[in-house]
């Protein structure tokens, strides 16, 4: 009795400290969408892009992160590494996000209207702003893993064999 219950405890805290870190990101991925998603807007645009940012294989996620084969979700593409370089998510704690709600989402709330601003191609003047991008029914993405965070998953992934 003792070997199943200290079994269960053990499996228990494993799956909580393994939870944990994707609830930082939740309040991000929440505020993004009430924010830019309206499936039931009359605007093609607003209906086009509710569309692309539900869609499991083009959106949710993948909004902020880059397909990689083998990566986990520290792989970004330009608009999620925008974002990060504005929101750390160590500074939105459940505890903090439970005393200060209206404080989290204001935050996150400015750093979108910020990124939203910036060109999706810094390197070319002529390039969309990421919010044009979702006005007009697209990702804001490239599509494209960030070099940095795809060298780094990529090193991971050769120490973990």
């Amino acid at each position: 009795m003792k070997r199943i219950l200290g079994t269960t405890l053990c499996a228990t805290l494993i799956l909580v400290v393994m939870a944990a870190p994707a609830s930082a990101i939740a309040p991000f991925k929440k505020v993004f969408f009430d924010v830019y998603v309206k499936p039931d807007s009359n605007d093609p645009g607003e209906k086009a892009f509710a569309v692309v940012a539900e869609s499991k294989a083009t959106g949710e996620c993948w909004v902020c992160h880059a397909k990689w084969k083998g990566a986990d979700k520290h792989v970004r593409n330009n608009y999620g590494k925008a974002l990060s370089a504005l929101l750390d998510k160590k500074k939105f704690s459940n505890e903090r996000r439970e005393a200060e709600p209206d404080k989290c989402d204001k935050e996150i709330r400015d750093a979108l209207e910020k990124v939203a601003a910036m060109k999706s191609n810094p390197d070319d003047a002529n390039s969309p702003t990421f919010g044009e991008l979702i006005k007009s029914g697209k990702l804001p993405s490239d599509g494209k893993p960030d070099a940095g965070d795809l060298a780094k998953a990529k090193k991971k992934a050769e120490a973990d064999e």
